[in-house]
Formats: structure tokens, C-alpha cells, sequence
């Protein structure tokens, strides 16, 4: 899966990140490639976390899509 990624840079020095697609993940570094790394591990998260939340509630079904 690919999203994107907007990177900014963080006014006290390195950069921070945020995935549009999945609201409320965001992550920083000292570098673009460190920024990169982390907004990665929190995607991961952010999804695992959702995932979870959908699979707990009874009245909806998971499905997945290729993109």
C-alpha cells in the first residue's frame, strides 16, 4: 500500500510528517530519512489500532482492497 506523505520542516530544526489519509498521524525527525522511518512505524500503528477498533465492534465486516 502506498499513501502519501507531506513532510514539513519543524521550526525548532529536522522535520515533522503527516499521512492526510489517516487523521491524527503524525510523527518527527532529525532527518528526512529519520521523519520518513518514523511516520512509517506510526502508520503501522495507526492501522493496527483502527483495525483492532473495527474488529471489536459486532455490527460491521472487515474487507480488504489492493490498491
Amino acid at each position: 500500500m502506498k499513501l502519501p506523505v507531506v513532510v514539513h520542516p519543524a521550526e525548532e530544526g529536522g522535520f515533522w510528517a503527516e499521512i492526510p489519509a489517516l487523521p491524527g498521524c503524525v510523527s518527527e525527525g532529525e532527518t528526512f530519512s529519520e521523519t520518513l522511518a518514523n511516520i512509517r512505524e506510526a502508520a503501522e500503528g495507526w492501522l493496527e489500532v483502527a483495525s483492532e477498533r473495527v474488529a471489536a465492534s459486532a455490527d460491521v465486516q472487515l474487507a480488504e482492497i489492493e490498491l
